[in-house]
């Protein structure tokens, strides 16, 4: 009798000393699934808004909308802009389950993170992962955030809270919806789970990709308002504005 579906590919092993690159197949010179070649290729962000990230034409400098409008959390942290190849990795994570590339991308964004936290960037008391509407957790059997906040854990020492939010309403998907669209389709989404410890935390929310935000405002404003002290972002990628050049 077997206990485990045959599978006659080739396993991946993360420990492995002799990894092959995730992205052009040759051998990786160190440890880590990318070759050092694509990782310096990867589209990392340069010049952007001081609060949420978004690419700007200068170092220093918070972008309009942060500066009319500043959102509940502190920073958003994200290594890349949402272009290729990184935009394609997400959705292979997401949509078809590629699990080796999250975590390749997870590792990296720890790297990131640790360098941050040892320049200019407070740790968090925790890390918590964007909850996912319970229908597209049916459809997708996990949620993206959550294996990447498990991963950044590990990484960085850092404890996971996957059990502090809660997602109250299976709201459309966001992606076609426009920044109105997409606050009015997060009211009341979330909720803290009952007895839930916020009060005097410093926490850090974990998702794939920040697009208008939507979420991380919703969330981070349930958060402050239940007494954190301080919300940040932690994403793989960030979005530019409709139309802006990468």
């Amino acid at each position: 009798m077997r206990c485990q579906p045959r599978y006659d590919g080739q396993v991946y092993i993360w420990l492995n000393n002799n990894q092959t690159c995730l992205l052009c197949n040759e051998t990786a010179d160190s440890s880590s699934p990318i070759c050092t070649a694509c990782e310096t290729e990867l589209p990392w962000l340069g010049d952007h808004c001081q609060t949420c990230a978004l690419p700007l034409p200068a170092a220093g400098l918070t972008c309009g909308h942060c500066l009319q409008q500043p959102p509940a959390f502190e920073h958003v942290v994200a290594p890349w802009t949402y272009s290729f190849p990184i935009d394609s990795l997400i959705t292979r994570f997401k949509h078809s389950a590629k699990w080796p590339l999250g975590r390749l991308l997870a590792e990296l964004l720890a790297q990131y993170l640790q360098h941050r936290f040892e320049t200019d960037l407070q740790r968090p008391d925790a890390l918590i992962p964007v909850p996912l509407a319970h229908r597209r957790l049916r459809q997708r059997g996990f949620n993206q955030a959550a294996m990447l906040a498990h991963w950044l854990s590990a990484c960085v020492d850092i404890p996971c809270d996957e059990r502090l939010l809660l997602r109250t309403q299976d709201t459309d998907a966001q992606q076609a919806l426009n920044a109105d669209a997409r606050r009015k389709n997060l009211r009341h989404a979330f909720a803290l789970t009952p007895g839930a410890v916020v009060k005097g935390r410093h926490l850090a929310l974990v998702d794939d990709v920040l697009t208008t935000g939507a979420t991380a405002q919703a969330l981070a404003r349930l958060l402050m308002d239940a007494g954190a002290v301080r919300v940040d972002i932690y994403c793989l990628a960030r979005t530019p504005k409709p139309g802006d050049a990468i």
